[in-house]
């Protein structure tokens, strides 16, 4: 009846939390390492609150990674991310949490996977094990430890903290690695496509690889106006029904599922479902107003069945590349300026991000996503968990 004591560090990284584990100190076998992950972070939870865990209810918040020190000659780390669902005994590893990248530099920096300076700043190459992407992440340090107090401020993150600096290298490119590697920008080959949405009809959208598999809609469309809360929309059963619909048809029609019933049963976290519309004043949901003037455009993303309070890190590199490329919904929109950059406006307020993009004989290649998030250990010890 003991508990087993597992090392482990709570971390945030961007506006998302997590456990983060060395994949030396979990069990090799995956049935039995899935068990115990559920139990670390509470789930099943029938009362959706992850009381008896380290979840906190949340998409942001039920999340696990496990690190590695990587066999690849171009990356130091290996990062494997894992979505939880709350009320279900599933763990998604279907994708990549861009937010929780933030964390992935400094957590292999003090666990000794790789030797960093002892000022300025440390290059950490990063190998996205579940999508098969390299990123780059630039973790400021200052007398041998890593750099987390700053006065860097991200909106949806109430105290500041030391900037991270991440690039997502070729987010969109096919690196051959499997059904789930990336694939092509484009899935279908074309820059919006009709989903026949049952209820609902047909929905114009774009379906795009680029850090993970999103899909992009026009807000009003669904009936939306771009500048919608938390509030407004996690209560309203319809709208997440309706919602969630038009996702899992957008995940058949990218190939990732064969039938609606299974996006919906099997594969929670991806593809992420995006609205887009253009700029308009909103209060953010820390009484902050945003202006349209500050933004080129809105942007909201649902996440696990509810609307996100920010914005998925991925997300916001699906909506760079997006808007990098002509012909896209979120193009057709705001598309990038002459820096590549694009600001948004999400429910916490406003994040820039650019992207690298050229045509290359007739075709849109996205070599690079830029943007800054901070990161910060919050715990770091053990945690407790009834043996599995």
């Amino acid at each position: 009846m003991k508990q087993l004591r597992i090392p482990a560090v709570y971390m945030r990284g961007g506006t998302s939390k997590g456990v983060f584990f060395l994949a030396e100190d979990l069990p090799p076998d995956p049935a039995q390492r899935e068990r115990l992950l559920l139990r670390v972070i509470g789930s099943p939870d029938r009362y959706g609150k992850q009381t008896d865990g380290m979840g906190g209810a949340t998409s942001s918040t039920s999340k696990i990674v496990i690190l590695s020190k990587s066999d690849r000659p171009d990356c130091d780390v290996d990062y494997l991310f894992g979505q939880v669902a709350i009320d279900a005994p599933v763990i998604d590893w279907s994708g990549n949490c861009g937010n929780l990248t933030t964390a992935v530099g400094p957590f292999a920096i003090d666990a000794g996977i790789l030797s960093a300076p002892a000022d300025g700043t440390a290059v950490v190459r990063i190998w996205q094990a579940n999508i098969k992407k390299r990123s780059i992440s630039h973790v400021p340090m200052k007398d041998g430890a890593v750099q987390e107090l700053g006065d860097f401020e991200l909106d949806g993150v109430t105290f500041p903290a030391a900037e991270v600096k991440l690039e997502f290298l070729d987010p969109a490119a096919d690196d051959g690695d499997g059904e789930d590697a990336g694939g092509a920008m484009f899935p279908t080959g074309r820059r919006i496509d009709m989903l026949d949405v049952p209820g609902l009809g047909t929905v114009e959208a774009t379906l795009i690889n680029a850090g993970n598999p999103t899909i992009f809609v026009d807000a009003a469309r669904l009936g939306l106006s771009g500048t919608e809360l938390q509030k407004d929309i996690n209560g309203n059963a319809k709208i997440l029904a309706m919602a969630e619909a038009v996702r899992a048809h957008g995940a058949v029609a990218m190939g990732l599922v064969k039938t609606p019933e299974e996006a919906t049963a099997k594969r929670q976290h991806t593809p992420k479902l995006a609205f887009v519309s253009k700029p308009a004043g909103y209060t953010a949901s820390d009484g902050k107003m945003v202006t349209p003037e500050a933004i080129d455009l809105l942007a909201r993303i649902f996440s696990m069945g509810v609307l996100h309070h920010a914005m998925t890190g991925t997300g916001a590199v699906a909506l760079a590349a997006a808007a990098a490329i002509p012909g896209t919904i979120v193009s057709r929109i705001a598309p990038a300026g002459a820096d590549g950059r694009v600001r948004f406006g999400h429910p916490s307020g406003v994040l820039s991000v650019g992207a690298e993009a050229r045509e290359e004989a007739g075709q849109w290649a996205v070599k690079k996503v830029m943007m800054s998030r901070s990161a910060r250990r919050l715990m770091e010890g053990w945690v407790r968990v009834p043996a599995i």
